[in-house]
């Protein structure tokens, strides 16, 4: 019987591979380099240059904003090993487990972070200044100082992510042009209802970790009243881009307005279980 329970608590450990994607966040690190990607090629387009004469250049830029946005998530896993360990969907990351020491996630963090920084240096100085701003953005200002006491900690964690479009184009010219800089506030904003919706729906897992998310500080009701806000302002930034084309123009539209029934609809979902909210902490 021992031996029996003993196999599956074996087989329920996650593997080598799983270990390395959940340690450096493979979904979150995969859709934070394609907004990179988007503004690199956005940015030759716009300046007329090939995509030949700079596949150099993509290399490096790719492979620094990955560097340093790997760093940055290792950090926010050794800091936050402790309330991982509290929450179901991260309590078997390496860090809780201890599969990989937090001493070695530490030092492999401040090593890749500083690898990346100086990756996008060669890129440009522009490039490596955004970079830096999303890591500061993350490691200290979101995961260190707001993420357990501040319920504006989602606007925090929003801003180091919406500068990944600002990288791509930095890296071939001058961000100071609209295309970079709304991109940058469409996925500003979008992120935010994003991250509320996950926070309404692992609910109890943030209060029972003490993480201060909106719905438990504010209450759900609050929660969705906000989230609708920030959908309505996603729908005219979408028309300072009309020069990518009428076909990306209708698609935003039709999704943006898609979604805003999906936030209207949400209303009628009760939500009983999560409750009013309790605020435990001051936002």
């Amino acid at each position: 019987m021992e031996n029996t329970l003993l196999n599956r608590s074996q087989e329920n450990k996650p593997g080598v591979l799983a270990d390395i994607k959940s340690l450096f966040k493979a979904i979150v690190l995969i859709s934070n380099v394609l907004p990179i990607i988007t503004g690199f090629w956005l940015a030759l387009y716009f300046t007329g240059e090939s995509f030949q004469d700079n596949w150099g250049l993509f290399s490096l830029t790719i492979a620094g904003s990955t560097l340093i946005m790997a760093g940055a998530l290792l950090l926010n896993n050794w800091y936050d090993a402790d309330i991982d360990a509290v929450m179901k969907r991260t309590k078997q990351r390496p860090t809780v487990t201890g599969t990989i020491p937090l001493k070695l996630v530490l030092v492999m963090g401040v090593v890749l972070s500083i690898l990346g920084f100086a990756g996008l240096l060669l890129v440009s100085v522009e490039a490596s200044i955004y970079g830096l701003a999303g890591w500061f953005i993350y490691v200290v200002l979101y995961t260190i100082w707001s993420k357990r006491k501040y319920a504006f900690n989602t606007l925090i964690g929003s801003l180091s992510g919406a500068v990944t479009p600002l990288i791509g184009w930095a890296a071939v010219d001058s961000a100071s042009h609209v295309v970079p800089i709304v991109l940058s506030a469409i996925l500003f904003i979008w992120q935010v209802p994003h991250t509320f919706a996950i926070s309404i729906k692992r609910y109890d897992e943030y209060r029972a970790a003490g993480v201060a998310m909106l719905p438990v500080v504010r209450g759900v009701k609050t929660t969705k009243r906000q989230m609708l806000l920030y959908i309505i302002c996603l729908f005219p930034l979408p028309f300072l881009l009309s020069s990518l084309g009428w076909g990306f123009l209708l698609v935003t539209v039709l999704l943006t307005a898609g979604w805003i029934i999906l936030a209207v609809k949400g209303f009628t979902v009760q939500n009983e279980k999560n409750g009013p909210g309790i605020c435990f902490y001051t936002p």
